[in-house]
């Protein structure tokens, strides 16, 4: 873990809290079923909707942290079980210098300042992400936030932070190849139901909603595998103009082929997705600024494609370490 000792951020997070309700705004009545259990948001724009502006890239981070706070609040409100946002990628550390320390202070600014809300609103936080290369200082802050919000059971904020979909599908396929290589797991126990178990995350729900602003028509490499079957819903506003009317709004059924009620939910017929399989053709509809949404239905072909090699891979472990305890292992091995 790194902690440079850089200087504060020059803004602190906000002043005053968001409210958990607001005089006015009302959720839509929408059936239990039909309200995603887990909502998944890259927040993208902070940085374009300040350069338009004329502001340092740090006062988009500052809006965005209300974004946040009131996207939050509208999940509580609605009923959402399970908020994740892509708050620092692992990507995020090819930016400058300045605004990695900028975003590491900023980070840990915005958790302590926020967790006295969330514990009053029913949030409980879990940081799901990368040990190493974190700022100590920034992972003492979310586990405290963590440790005083862990009674809760309203909501889980899932805050991804030093988090990549690639690394941890990578990190929980080192850590199998492992158990086989110790004689703790068998080759043939590795499948759909034995991997999540070796995810950050293992207790998450599957994303039921994916939603990205800014534009953007790209899932950016954010939770690969839990939301495999995830509606994906780009919206054009910058992260922060989008707010909990803009989340309800994304909640909303579109279309009869949305349907959730837990896993498996994603395995649409081939008549209903169209000639290009399990990805279904954009359902549009307009934005508030006159251009269309998107909506489609993700792909489950990742999840196949890393069992398989996964469990390639441990197979092949378990052949090496049978190879050496046998010359007769080894021939079969090799066939």
């Amino acid at each position: 873990m790194n902690d440079q000792p850089p200087a504060e951020p020059d803004l602190q997070p906000l002043d005053k809290g968001v409210s958990l309700h607001q005089a006015g705004l009302t959720p839509p009545d929408l059936p239990a079923q039909a309200v995603p259990a887990h909502v998944a948001c890259i927040m993208d724009g902070n940085g374009r909707w300040a350069n338009a502006r004329g502001l340092a890239r740090s006062e988009g981070h500052r809006a965005g942290e209300a974004t946040m706070m009131d996207v939050i609040a509208g999940a509580v409100e609605i009923g959402i079980k399970e908020l994740s946002v892509y708050a620092f990628s692992t990507e995020n550390w090819r930016r400058s210098p300045a605004e990695v320390r900028f975003l590491m202070g900023f980070t840990r600014q915005v958790l302590r300042a926020q967790t006295d809300d969330l514990l009053a609103w029913g949030v409980r936080v879990n940081w799901v992400g990368r040990e190493p290369r974190l700022w100590k200082s920034v992972l003492t802050e979310v586990r405290r936030s963590e440790r005083i919000t862990s009674e809760n059971t309203t909501l889980t904020l899932n805050m991804c932070l030093n988090y990549g979909g690639r690394a941890e599908i990578a990190d929980a396929a080192r850590a199998i190849a492992e158990d086989v290589a110790a004689g703790r797991l068998k080759t043939s126990a590795v499948g759909e139901r034995t991997f999540p178990r070796y995810l950050y995350s293992p207790v998450m729900r599957d994303v039921d909603l994916l939603i990205r602003t800014g534009g953007e028509q790209r899932t950016s490499n954010f939770l690969l595998w839990e939301a495999a079957y995830a509606e994906l819903y780009f919206s054009d506003l910058p992260w922060p103009e989008f707010d909990r009317t803009q989340l309800w709004r994304a909640c909303e059924p579109r279309s009869p082929l949305r349907e959730r009620g837990g896993p498996g939910d994603g395995h649409l017929t081939h008549e209903k997705c169209g000639s290009n399989g399990y990805l279904r053709k954009p359902t549009d509809w307009l934005s508030p600024t006159g251009r269309p949404y998107r909506l489609l239905r993700s792909s489950p072909g990742l999840c196949s494609t890393a069992i398989v090699g996964v469990a390639a891979l441990a197979e092949r472990l378990e052949c090496s370490e049978q190879s050496a305890q046998s010359p007769k292992n080894s021939a079969v091995c090799s066939i």
